[in-house]
C-alpha cells in the first residue's frame, strides 16, 4: 500500500479538501473523522456495506428528509424516542 502525505491548509470555516484522487482511491464519498489525542484522523466510510450489515440503518437523510436542512437535536431526539418505543 502505497502512503501519500499532503499539506492541507485549513479554512477560516475549517473545511479541508481532500484531492479527488483519495477519495476515488478509497471509492467512498464519506468519511468518518475522530481525534485522538493531538491526532486527526479521517478514514472513509461505506455506509452502504455498513448498512446491509445487521442492526444499522439511516434515522435521517437532511438531502432527502428535510430538502437538504438539518434539523434540531432536540427533534432528532424525539424521532430516536419513537423508533425505540
Amino acid at each position: 500500500m502505497k502512503t501519500l502525505s499532503r499539506v492541507q491548509r485549513v479554512t477560516s470555516k475549517g473545511q479541508i479538501t481532500l484531492p479527488v484522487s483519495w477519495r476515488t482511491a478509497v471509492q467512498s464519498d464519506q468519511v468518518l473523522v475522530e481525534q485522538k489525542g493531538e491526532v486527526i484522523e479521517i478514514s472513509p466510510v461505506h455506509l452502504s456495506r455498513r448498512q446491509n450489515e445487521k442492526g444499522w440503518y439511516t434515522v435521517f437523510d437532511a438531502i432527502q428528509d428535510n430538502k437538504g436542512k438539518g434539523i434540531k437535536a432536540e427533534d432528532l431526539l424525539k424521532i430516536l424516542k419513537k423508533i425505540d418505543g
